[in-house]
């Protein structure tokens, strides 16, 4: 009875670790859970089978982590669960037919950043100075490949 309770001590500490290892991130519950039952378990092994006991589960422990791990790592269920789709969007450009110059008008609130319309197309995009309220008049200070950076007009 005592090697039993020896052997699934050392079993769940060997799981919460492997679950540490390759499931859950950071120090977390498994490393403290896993812990408490590989030193248990090592611990109630030299109490009560001895000094050789006590190494061999020592010895035992170590033999069976090393094996466990090599063991996830061979095995096919970590391809399952890992993310293998590759990203192939890009983000779209701004049209060529916004120029510095051109004026607009604020479809939503710029704070800093808005929906603006051009003419027949509309963009996102940001203050020079600040909040834009909707519906006021705004003109490209600057085109970028990324970003229109827009000020509202002086009437």
């Amino acid at each position: 009875m005592d090697i039993l309770f020896v052997v699934v001590f050392m079993l769940l500490g060997i799981a919460f670790f492997i679950l540490e290892i390759f499931f859950l991130p950071g120090v977390s519950v498994g490393v403290i859970v896993g812990t408490l039952f590989v030193g248990s378990s090592v611990w109630y092994a030299f109490s009560t089978l001895g000094t050789v006991g006590g190494i061999i589960t020592l010895v035992s422990g170590v033999v069976a982590m090393i094996f466990a791990i090599f063991g996830v790592i061979r095995s096919r269920m970590l391809e399952k669960i890992s993310l293998t789709r590759e990203i192939d969007s890009s983000v779209p450009a701004f049209p060529d037919t916004i120029h510095v110059g051109d004026k607009g008008i604020a479809l939503s609130r710029l704070s800093p950043i808005g929906k603006v319309r051009f003419g027949e197309q509309t963009v996102e995009a940001k203050s020079d100075s600040g909040f834009v309220d909707v519906a006021t008049e705004v003109e490209v200070v600057e085109v970028d490949k990324n970003e229109i950076i827009v000020r509202i007009v002086e009437k």
